[in-house]
């Protein structure tokens, strides 16, 4: 298996990374049947492909197997983003049978992480995803991982997420605070539904904290020390450093 590096991680505050800790035990809490886990949104740029990857850091830094799935093929942000080496294969060439299942799976310089890249922008997405050969990768995946963890397009403007929603154990809705309609919300939240996916929660993202809020000062006396060094040394691991 190919090594792929993530070459930009973003450095996570003591808040940030307790926030990503939390959610990850309320993940493990739905059961050990919740294996295979979809990230949509409402509208883009709320953030949900930051909090899927590094969600999926998170749990692997728990020790657990992690297959993180970029399935946005109409437009994903993440190779750039994160500078994300050498994923020349993806999730369309499996789809479309150019490549094996094998083959577009790549190991990381994350520990425990697997990834699968979308590829290039496929004319038929939904139909790729509407596939058996989607069901497949998933229900191959979850004997060989603890998790696996989708990154999917918003669902309220493709239908992708729903799809995808419909094949795996849960789902999780990032909403952007401040930014969504209520009516938008539950528009996208009644197309997860409709699917019979268990929804798992929502991500509320883009909280203004303000920096001298009564977290922060609390973290940071208790934790900021510890996590100083915690992320130094996995800077150090993963090559993330400033």
């Amino acid at each position: 298996m190919e090594t792929i590096n993530i070459g930009k991680l973003r450095r996570l505050g003591y808040s940030s990374i307790e926030a990503y800790k939390g959610l990850r035990t309320n993940i493990q809490f739905c059961g050990r049947d919740v294996k295979a886990i979809v990230l949509t949104s409402c509208e883009p740029d709320e953030g949900k492909s930051s909090i899927s990857i590094n969600l999926a850091c998170t749990i692997a830094d728990d020790g657990k197997k992690v297959l993180f799935v970029d399935a946005d093929m109409r437009k994903s942000v993440l190779a750039g983003r994160y500078r994300i080496s050498r994923a020349l294969n993806g999730l369309s060439y499996y789809l479309s049978g150019r490549y094996d299942l094998e083959e577009v799976i790549y190991a990381t310089n994350v520990p425990n992480l697997h990834m699968i890249m979308s590829g290039p922008v496929p004319p038929n997405p939904t139909e790729l995803l509407n596939s058996d050969a989607f069901r497949d990768l998933i229900a191959d995946a979850k004997t060989k991982y603890d998790y696996i963890i989708i990154d999917a397009p918003p669902l309220g403007s493709v239908i992708d997420a729903a799809i995808i929603s419909g094949e795996v154990d849960g789902a999780i809705m990032v909403i952007a605070a401040g930014k969504i309609s209520y009516k938008t919300e539950v528009k996208v939240k009644g197309q997860l539904e409709k699917t019979g996916c268990k929804i798992l929660g929502v991500v509320l993202n883009k909280v203004r904290l303000g920096r001298h809020s009564y977290y922060d000062k609390y973290y940071g006396k208790y934790y900021g020390k510890y996590y100083g060094k915690y992320y130094g040394r996995y800077a150090k691991e993963t090559g993330n450093h400033k």
